[in-house]
């Protein structure tokens, strides 16, 4: 039996906590479980799979035992929503360097855009249990 998918996103990051809202809102089976990058389940879960414990300009899905970032790792959360959400994986057509280069421009100015929180979010009662940091 594989373990539920796990999302490890940037806690401080409006842009970040927005894309974990919508995920909550699409994801009807409830499959995926969340970690901010900058907690200590997030951390351990970055040492485990050796990725860098500091950058957190990454999204980072666990899956199956594989870890998979960037552009990737938000176009197989979409492929597993419900809707037309999953048709957004059709994108995975495109060359890695390029979606990662549009990923990374968006990624390098979300704070700009979007805003930065002075600490992570934290989710509501009922959704605590879809959160391995709580």
């Amino acid at each position: 039996m594989n373990e539920a998918p796990i999302i490890l996103f940037d806690g401080v990051c409006n842009l970040c906590n927005g894309a974990v809202q919508f995920v909550l809102k699409h994801d009807r089976k409830k499959q995926f479980v969340f970690a901010s990058l900058q907690s200590e389940a997030g951390q351990k879960l970055l040492d485990q799979y050796h990725l860098p414990a500091a950058n957190y300009t990454s999204f980072v899905l666990l899956l199956d035992g594989k870890a998979y970032t960037r552009s990737t790792a938000a176009l197989k959360v979409a492929r597993n929503l419900n809707g037309l959400y999953k048709l957004g994986y059709v994108f995975m057509l495109v060359p890695k360097f390029i979606r990662d280069g549009v990923y990374n421009w968006i990624s390098n100015n979300r704070y700009k855009w979007f805003g930065k929180r002075d600490a992570c979010m934290i989710p509501t009662p009922q959704l605590k249990e879809r959160f391995l940091d709580q």
